[in-house]
């Protein structure tokens, strides 16, 4: 099929073609044109929900691809990170990293983010236009998940260029060298932070993988590099399409520039609205699953559109509509069943942040190109903007 990360069209809104797509059938099979492999699309939310929690679908991309000839050369830290295996070793490794995004260890991180925020924001041009991706979605996530893990300052913009290239639709050998350059910086870390112990998370990764956890050496790389990454991108993201959404809207700007105390209750509208993960990580049938109606054989790969499930009319009415009173907690944004996203609460929280300070230091912000002219990156994974052009 063509790759509709090539179509603009589908870039500014993807949502009308998958709500098509949806109402054919929630789960379609996808044949290519050039060769590759044909997989399974999952753009219902019930049938989402239930594919993200099925233990028959695995994410174990390395058994997948055993004795399989492949042209690429993904390094195996990124190849083969938490999100691509399966339990017991997936249990192992989330446990880990899962007490450094609870409720408690979000809230002690606010003053950091909070203060963070204020200064991107004291750097903003009055009067002037600029990126508001570059200006503050971009930096806050790099600054406080950088932080979290000890990245110094001066590696931070050679960190947030590789983990955009990651993201490279249609350009395998940008993600490749990428994928070489992220392994190779955090290996190097790990080994900087041994001679030199701190009390970042990565310390403590260190520490666990030479106490009784017994973590591999790929496996600390590979769990550095996972939280380097997921631990901005989706945030970045989030951050840029809740702005672009609200900017769109002037009814509920207003609304929450006059009651920031709501920022809060409408985060999870906004993440359902326009998912900053338009496409949840490989997953394949290790037997013959039914699912939608559809009988999908073993050693399918099966694709679940979060952001397509998130607008599916059964289970959000009126899914086309910013809804900021809608109870929109079961959106699929971060996932669902064992692999949600831990990093969830760390998102939000800089969300909230973020939005209620521009909304309080900068009430007349407004987009400064029509929305049509908006680029959007080309990935299939994320759905994010490349720049947002605003004046204050």
């Amino acid at each position: 099929m063509t790759d509709p990360t090539q179509d603009p069209r589908f870039l500014q809104d993807p949502y009308p073609t998958l709500a098509a797509m949806r109402s054919r059938c929630p789960v379609q099979f996808m044949p290519t044109e050039s060769g590759g492999r044909p997989s399974y699309l999952v753009t219902g939310y019930a049938e989402a929900r239930k594919a993200l929690c099925d233990p028959r679908l695995s994410k174990d991309t390395a058994a997948f691809f055993a004795g399989k000839e492949s042209r690429r050369r993904l390094h195996p830290a990124v190849a083969h990170t938490m999100l691509a295996t399966d339990p017991p070793r997936h249990t192992r490794l989330r446990k880990l990293v899962t007490k450094a995004f609870t409720a408690g260890a979000v809230a002690q991180l606010r003053p950091f983010i909070a203060r963070v925020t204020e200064e991107l924001l004291d750097r903003w041009p009055v009067g002037e236009r600029f990126d508001f991706v570059a200006a503050l979605a971009v930096p806050l996530p790099v600054i406080v998940i950088c932080q979290l893990l000890g990245v110094p300052q001066e590696d931070r913009p050679d960190v947030r260029r590789w983990s955009g290239e990651l993201f490279a639709a249609g350009r395998p050998d940008v993600i490749d060298a990428a994928s070489h350059s992220m392994a190779d910086y955090m290996t190097g870390l790990v080994a900087a932070k041994r001679l030199r112990p701190g009390e970042s998370l990565l310390d403590r990764l260190i520490s666990a993988r030479d106490g009784a956890e017994r973590l591999s050496e790929e496996e600390l790389v590979s769990l550095a590099v996972l939280l380097l990454v997921a631990g901005h991108e989706t945030t970045t993201n989030f951050l840029g399409n809740a702005a672009l959404a609200l900017l769109q809207r002037p009814a509920e700007l207003d609304r929450l520039r006059g009651n920031p105390d709501d920022i809060p209750a409408v985060l999870d509208e906004l993440l359902r609205f326009d998912s900053p993960v338009s496409t949840a990580t490989f997953r394949f049938t290790t037997e013959a699953v039914a699912l939608g109606g559809v009988d999908i054989p073993p050693g399918a790969p099966v694709l679940v559109a979060l952001g397509a499930a998130n607008r599916d009319p059964t289970r959000f009415p009126s899914p086309d509509l910013l809804d900021l009173d809608r109870d929109a907690s079961g959106h699929l944004s971060f996932g669902h069943g064992i692999h949600r996203c831990v990093g969830a609460p760390l998102a939000k929280a800089e969300a909230e942040i973020a939005l209620r300070a521009v909304l309080t230091r900068f009430p007349g912000i407004r987009l400064a190109v029509p929305s049509d002219r908006l680029e959007w990156r080309r990935t299939r994974l994320v759905r994010g903007l490349a720049e947002l052009p605003v004046t204050v």
